[in-house]
């Protein structure tokens, strides 16, 4: 898999959606920094995580992967953190209780910093600057000085990636987890809600307490452990080629590279080229790893992504993850499907409904309907089974905060209402209730799988 590979031998490829930083010396200063710290992962961590993918694909766990369109460094907070894993506990709780399925947890998250765009160049009142593309790169304000790539952000990036796992592993491995308080899971600002998803998720609680506490009378008081915490990964888009290569390291173990930055890095839809520099550089790295596939793919290029990539075949290497959008999906995910199949390679195929159902209103501002990310949720499911496949989880934008940038869903929120609380920076995320309900839904399909 890794034959004439280096770490940065994606070097000698062509290299899209990089920054441009003005000045080289003050980038390979940053880099020589970035390159002393230790990793923020470890390779055990991250074999874990392709054990329970593995499980994903043979269909005996299921993967949930959410979190924001992009962090923010503002964002590195008591409680914006604790929002998104509480909201990601709820949501896997729901599933789990349907489906009896193991849940992989994974969050966009502590590391989620950069983004792509589709210009080098933002104009704005006849001003050009570079674009915004995430905090670890430049600034959001529309002004000389923060548009400015600056690689010492690359190095505030790890930074408050390492505070985030830090408190994320605190979390997780602690009480805060336990099964039996899922009450420690709720968000501030949906205490007293009253609304038909909070009522199913409030009835789902009782009857999860119902039966632990029977189980721990069976088991005569005991409790079993897996119950007081949950496995948590975490997950980011491997855009910054320099910052990922600076945290790829050697195991201890002897055994290859591992992207120790991130347990799940993935490759997006701008950058999935298999001649560029991002294919070049996951090749080598022994993490498990996912491609955005959108509508435009073709089979033979597919093809060479799975032969590429996964060479070997390993189970819980290769992550599918289709972003087709509601109007492309039942033309465009059938062929892929029977490619993949003809092949006989093990991938776990993932649902982003998201990123293809992106709208602008009237005003201009982006947003995205919920029932086109239902709909292409619900024809992944039945795509998937009628083509004898099986779809293995679900990759969402979501926050946990009270925000306003989808519209539907069973507050009903319109276009005129996204003015109230529309916060991102770059993506509309699904809000709280929004996660909740697709995660009934993904519950309820998964039921039908068991009927």
């Amino acid at each position: 898999m890794t034959s004439n590979w280096t770490p940065d031998s994606w070097k000698q490829f062509p290299a899209s959606q990089q920054p441009l930083y003005p000045d080289p010396v003050e980038l390979r200063h940053a880099l020589q920094q970035l390159l002393k710290f230790p990793p923020l992962v470890t390779s055990w961590e991250i074999d874990h995580l392709k054990s329970g993918i593995a499980a994903a694909q043979q269909g005996d766990a299921w993967l949930l992967q959410g979190g924001d369109c992009a962090e923010t460094f503002d964002e590195c907070q008591t409680e914006q953190i604790a929002s998104k894993l509480k909201l990601l506990l709820q949501m896997s709780l729901v599933i789990v209780f349907a489906s009896r399925k193991r849940i992989v947890r994974v969050g966009r998250i502590a590391g989620q910093y950069a983004k792509p765009r589709s210009s080098h160049i933002e104009t704005q009142d006849g001003l050009s600057l570079p674009s915004y593309r995430g905090d670890i790169v430049n600034r959001f304000e529309f002004s000389d000085e923060a548009r400015r790539p600056d690689p010492h952000r690359m190095l505030r990036g790890y930074e408050r990636s390492a505070l985030t796992l830090n408190f994320i592993r605190a979390l997780s491995e602690g009480g805060f987890a336990d099964l039996h308080h899922p009450e420690n899971w709720n968000l501030l600002f949906v205490n007293e809600a009253r609304g038909e998803v909070a009522r199913r998720y409030k009835e789902l609680v009782r009857s999860l307490g119902d039966a632990l506490r029977f189980m721990e009378t069976i088991l005569e008081g005991s409790t079993v452990s897996e119950l007081k915490r949950v496995d948590f990964f975490t997950s980011h888009e491997a855009l910054l080629l320099d910052y990922e290569t600076a945290l790829t390291r050697p195991s201890v173990r002897g055994i290859g590279y591992y992207n120790m930055g991130t347990h799940l890095p993935w490759i997006g839809e701008r950058t999935r080229d298999p001649k560029g520099a991002h294919v070049e550089y996951f090749r080598g790295i022994r993490n498990p790893i996912a491609v955005k596939v959108g509508p435009t793919i073709q089979s033979e290029e597919l093809l060479d992504l799975i032969r590429i990539l996964n060479p070997e075949n390993e189970p819980g290497r290769l992550t599918l993850i289709h972003r087709m959008g509601r109007r492309h999906i039942e033309n465009q995910l059938p062929g892929l499907i029977e490619t993949v199949a003809r092949s006989g390679a093990r991938v776990l195929w993932v649902c982003d409904p998201m990123h293809g159902n992106t709208v602008s209103t009237t005003s201009g501002r982006k947003t995205r309907r919920f029932d086109d990310i239902v709909d292409e949720l619900r024809l992944s499911f039945a795509i998937h089974h009628a083509f004898g496949s099986a779809l293995g989880g679900a990759h969402l934008e979501l926050t946990g905060e009270n925000v306003t940038e989808c519209t539907g869903g069973s507050r009903g929120l319109t276009d005129s209402d996204l003015e109230s609380a529309y916060q991102t920076q770059v993506d509309p995320r699904l809000n709280y209730e929004q996660a909740l309900e697709i995660a009934f839904e993904i519950a309820g399909k998964l039921t039908e799988s068991r009927a």
